[in-house]
């Protein structure tokens, strides 16, 4: 059995979701196992030793609909980052798995090491899957090189080609009981919770909105508009009782909805390329995509209200097939010991 190291990207929810249901099946499969996080601090709580936590290369939110720039690269310590990637010990293992985190990636590039992406950043790159219709070389640019990678597997809304998987749909998930109540469930990290309850109020004195703000630490009530700090098994339960939900056009939190049955609602981040391709796949799928929350929007919002549908996916679970295929082609093979 390999020693593996399992390396995931911290900035959001989605990479550290779906290490919830990876990190066990991982477990089983190596003879020793490391886990190693970089970028800020997370809202879910892990249920498994991380050996490594690395400051990295993290984006952070803005509140306007973006990541706030300004604050991603005050954050930035290229030093560390270099002291972080020499310092770790690659020797250790026989398998290097990158859930899209760079000092790992960037650590096997130094020493000229194999390092296996396991990932959606890897499936979004893929030429086979969508792309938006405005061009973006800066951002994919970006998205190719943050965290290089040897080989890859990749997750997305669809199998899109060979090496492109389903969704990773957390065992919780999986195991919740869908219900059809009145409020939908919000979770928009780069708004700020003013914006949002302004905006939400403004579309709708009646709907029960209940959102999830990264920017709030205590609940609190605005008419027709809850707010919550974001919190692992509030927010999944209120995902599964919802009637609906309106998001950004991340990974996980779309595909948990599609996959709980829900009518859903996307809304990009601004200058982020993985959002608008996630968005022009989505969309492709029939899910409704606005741009922004303005007044201009608000009838295509009107009517998902009024008249979405959720759309029917087929999402098997497969983690452990995946992770089968990829230490079979990438762990090392034992040199039988010889007996003269």
């Amino acid at each position: 059995m390999p020693r593996i190291l399992y390396a995931i990207q911290g900035t959001g929810n989605g990479h550290l979701s779906r290490a919830l249901d990876i990190v066990p099946l991982l477990q089983q499969r190596a003879s020793h196992l490391d886990v190693l996080v970089s970028g800020p601090a997370t809202d879910i709580s892990l249920p498994f030793p991380v050996q490594y936590r690395c400051h990295g290369m993290g984006f952070i939110f803005g509140k306007k609909g973006g990541i706030n720039f300004a604050k991603t690269f005050w954050q930035l310590n290229s030093a560390a980052f270099v002291r972080e990637l020499r310092a770790l010990p690659l020797d250790k293992y026989d398998v290097i798995i990158s859930d899209f985190e760079p000092v790992s990636a960037w650590a096997c590039r130094l020493h000229h090491r194999p390092c296996v992406a396991l990932s959606h950043q890897s499936a979004v790159l893929h030429p086979a899957a969508p792309r938006p219709k405005r061009p973006d070389p800066v951002g994919r640019a970006v998205l190719r090189h943050y965290a290089p990678t040897t080989a890859h597997y990749g997750f997305h809304f669809e199998a899109y080609a060979p090496g492109i998987h389903t969704p990773v749909i957390r065992r919780q998930v999986r195991e919740l009981v869908p219900e059809q109540r009145e409020h939908y469930t919000v979770y928009l990290p780069a708004f700020e919770e003013e914006l949002l309850v302004t905006r939400l109020r403004y579309l709708s004195r009646t709907v029960r909105w209940e959102v999830f703000s990264k920017h709030s630490v205590r609940e609190a009530e605005y008419g027709n508009v809850r707010v919550r700090p974001v919190s692992g098994a509030a927010f999944t339960q209120s995902l599964a009782h919802s009637a609906g939900v309106l998001c950004g056009a991340g990974f996980e939190t779309p595909a948990e909805a599609l996959y709980l049955g829900k009518k859903l609602l996307v809304v990009p981040m601004k200058n982020q390329y993985e959002q608008a391709c996630n968005a022009a796949a989505l969309a492709k799928m029939g899910v409704p995509v606005v741009k922004n929350l303005k007044d201009k929007h608000l009838d295509a919002l009107d009517h998902w209200l009024l008249q979405g549908r959720p759309i029917p996916v087929h999402y098997p679970d497969e983690t452990s097939r995946i992770l089968d295929t990829l230490l079979q082609e990438h762990a090392p093979v034992p040199t039988p010991t010889i007996f003269i």
